[in-house]
């Protein structure tokens, strides 16, 4: 049961460096047992979004696109930043839209995440869509390279099995919407 059990007391936090896409702070943290952690690594990030969309002919929606810091391109989910003042199921849509051309559908959300609970404050929520249909191209941001794929869940599930998507964050909602 997730709960705030043990819980540890911030007793101050410095801001190391405050961009869009990185916030790291130090903070001072008291254990419940009394000792000091003088040094503890927080990394703010806003929430995420990812979806498994599912065409009307039962394919799913898939992309590909380079990952620096891996140095690899590589498949994944169509994904993204829960920009300010939507809902996780508003920033999916847009999302989905934007990068693939693809909409409609009905949706449920499927999990949520957390990254990395020891040092992110934030959270990934992954929907399902079924009976997606594109409506348009693609309106990527400047920095954004995504080529769109249309895959069957044979293939996808064979992807998973070789280890072929890397994101723990696409590759746990996949595995729980094939065999859960």
């Amino acid at each position: 049961m997730i709960n705030k059990e043990g819980a540890w007391e911030t007793l101050s936090s410095e801001y190391l460096i405050k961009r869009p896409w990185l916030t790291a702070r130090r903070d001072v943290a008291r254990l419940p047992d009394g000792r000091i952690n003088n040094e503890y690594y927080v990394l703010e990030y806003p929430d995420w979004v990812n979806i498994i969309a599912v065409t009307k002919d039962g394919l799913i929606v898939m992309e590909r696109q380079y990952r620096y810091a891996l140095g690899n391109t590589c498949y994944e989910l169509p994904c993204g930043v829960i920009e300010e003042g939507e809902t996780p199921l508003q920033a999916a849509q847009r999302e989905l839209l934007e990068e693939t051309g693809y909409t409609g559908g009905e949706w449920h959300e499927h999990m949520v995440l957390s990254p990395n609970p020891a040092t992110s404050t934030n959270y990934a929520h992954s929907f399902v869509a079924i009976g997606v249909e594109r409506v348009s191209g693609q309106h990527l941001d400047p920095t954004e390279d995504i080529s769109v794929h249309l895959c069957t869940p044979d293939f996808v599930k064979d992807l998973l099995a070789r280890n072929q998507i890397l994101q723990a964050l696409m590759a746990a909602p996949l595995l729980k919407y094939f065999y859960a």
